[in-house]
């Protein structure tokens, strides 16, 4: 079994204070700023737990369609996966409530109706699709290039 680390730490308030993130085998994402005004105001060159939500979504996204692409015999040229994560407030606080996932890609040998399918068979074997499924509504759009 593969484990990966990330680490987090944070000085102050939930309001007025900050912190950084890092990924443990990172040598770009290292003490990457957070704040709470980032993450539910402007970002302002920092980052959120939400954007890194977004980030390995799209990239599982794209392993996992890719790993099915190839699978069926049509392997993809180009895949640019764009997820968008949707924070904000939920009852008595706040939550993660969507997650749009937005594919493109050049596939020979597919029209867009199996483009669309196959996309759908790799967001149901995407690990973090499954991680989040039935607590965040996740969307798909998929189209070819």
């Amino acid at each position: 079994m593969a484990e990966r680390t990330a680490t987090a730490v944070w000085d102050g308030t939930l309001q007025e204070g900050g912190g950084e993130v890092s990924l443990q085998s990172s040598k770009v994402l290292t003490s990457a700023p957070i704040t709470w005004k980032a993450r539910v105001e402007q970002p302002d060159g920092k980052t959120s737990p939400e954007e890194l939500l977004a980030g390995a979504h799209a990239a599982c996204y794209a392993m996992a369609f890719s790993n099915v692409l190839a699978q069926q015999g049509t392997p993809a040229e180009h895949l640019e996966v764009t997820a968008t994560c949707t924070f904000g407030p939920s009852g008595d606080g706040f939550a993660v409530t969507r997650m749009e996932l937005r594919v493109r890609g050049q596939v020979q040998g597919l029209d867009q109706a199996a483009f669309r399918q196959a996309a759908q068979k790799g967001e149901a074997g995407c690990p973090i699709s499954n991680a989040i499924r039935g607590n965040v509504e996740i969307e798909l759009e998929a189209s070819l290039v």
